[in-house]
């Protein structure tokens, strides 16, 4: 057994069957080197092993998702706490060592020997109940929307094969009584048989807002195709199936809103975050997630950082200030304070006063929400720090 040291740092190459992990000690020189499968006995007890080798242990993973969620919530069970070293560093730095293989125990050493040599990774914070709650709810609900974005192409894809007009004549992404039409009728033949009375029947006890003016659009454009077109059968029965799957996910994320929107609600500050113009309980449920633990961020400026809002120059011999959105941020957070400061924007109030300053100043729409995105980051770390809720009126000076 190798002597006691007094500093190792830990590397792990992380996986959803299995992690490999490297110990390293102050020069570099490889102690332990294994791999250990991704079940709680396994982690423990290789975790056992590697803090018998040093007095003070340093580690890092690659991954801070569900694939080491077991290995980061035992880690921080006993009280050690590991940094994150991105996939992009790890490729990076692997140029520095010998070698040009590929494998686990390599990429686990380079990680190791990067923590080693960096004091500027950040650490992965193991998200509260609430803040993992709130992860897997948007995450899940980003998958559903996912899904919708598809379904919805796909249905007007084949609706175009056979009905080109009715693809035309509706928005299917948002208009829910287009899409109770088409879980009924999706022929032109079939429209015209049934009329614009019945129709309009037919839609209003399905709770169709509209069904008049819907039923009138559809018999109009039933009337512009009088060719039946090849596979309309086969077609049409596609079309009632994606219309009859959409209806039934647009139920399913009502149901996760209201999910996410409960347990939102349930933060000490979800009223502040809220408060915000343009920050609803959807994205402030996301911004909880993206932006973790708030006492990591010194400073409204290191908040606007991680969301890639604060250009960084990049300088080529006698060409100064050349500035370009960093290469290391939350995209997820970027995301968050870009789409708050969109809708923020479209009402009367100092957020469209600033926009609309922005544009005067010659800025494109893209460039002047992303600059009040960065102000509206700053705000958000202000409000966040004192704990009070956002008011159009700066707050009052407090007397010396």
């Amino acid at each position: 057994m190798s002597e006691r040291q007094a500093r190792a740092w830990v590397g792990i190459d992380a996986g959803k069957g299995h992690h490999w992990a490297t110990v390293v000690d102050g020069t570099g020189a490889t102690l332990w080197s294994k791999k250990i499968d991704n079940d709680e006995s396994a982690i423990l007890a290789a975790l056992g092993g590697i803090l018998d080798l040093a007095d003070e242990v340093h580690w890092a993973v690659d991954i801070c998702g569900t694939a080491s969620a077991l290995l980061l919530a035992l880690l921080a069970a006993h009280g050690q706490q590991a940094v994150y070293v991105p996939g992009r560093t790890v490729n990076r730095m692997s140029g520095a060592y010998r070698g040009e293989a590929k494998t686990d125990a390599r990429d686990a050493y380079v990680i190791a020997e990067t923590a080693r040599h960096r004091r500027d990774l950040a650490v992965i914070d193991v998200p509260a109940q609430l803040a993992a709650d709130l992860s897997l709810l948007t995450a899940h609900r980003g998958d559903l929307v996912a899904d919708r974005v598809r379904m919805v192409n796909r249905l007007r894809d084949v609706l175009t094969g056979i009905f080109p007009a009715l693809e035309r004549a509706f928005d299917y992404s948002s208009h829910k009584g287009a899409l109770v039409l088409l879980t009924g009728y999706r022929t032109p033949a079939a429209i015209r048989r049934r009329g614009r009375a019945r129709l309009t029947a037919w839609l209003a006890n399905r709770g169709v807002r509209g069904a008049d003016h819907v039923a009138a659009t559809a018999l109009a454009a039933a009337q512009a195709q009088m060719t039946a077109l090849p596979g309309e059968d086969v077609a049409a029965q596609i079309v009632a199936e994606l219309a009859a799957l959409i209806l039934a996910l647009d139920d399913r994320l009502k149901r996760i809103d209201k999910q996410i929107r409960e347990t939102f609600r349930a933060h000490p500050q979800a009223e502040i975050i809220e408060s915000l113009p343009g920050m609803g309980p959807i994205l402030g449920a996301e911004f909880v997630v993206a932006a973790g633990d708030l006492s990591a961020y010194a400073d409204a400026g290191h908040l606007a950082s991680a969301a890639g809002l604060v250009p960084v120059p990049r300088d080529s011999g006698r060409r100064t200030g050349n500035l370009h959105r960093p290469k290391r941020y939350s995209r997820r957070l970027r995301r968050v304070f870009y789409m708050s400061a969109q809708t923020s924007m479209m009402r009367e109030g100092p957020n469209r006063d600033f926009y609309l300053k922005k544009r005067g100043e010659g800025l494109k729409h893209v460039q002047a929400v992303i600059a009040l995105a960065r102000r509206r980051a700053s705000v958000l770390w202000a409000l966040l720090r004192d704990n009070r809720v956002f008011a159009s009126a700066p707050p009052a000076p407090q007397a010396p």
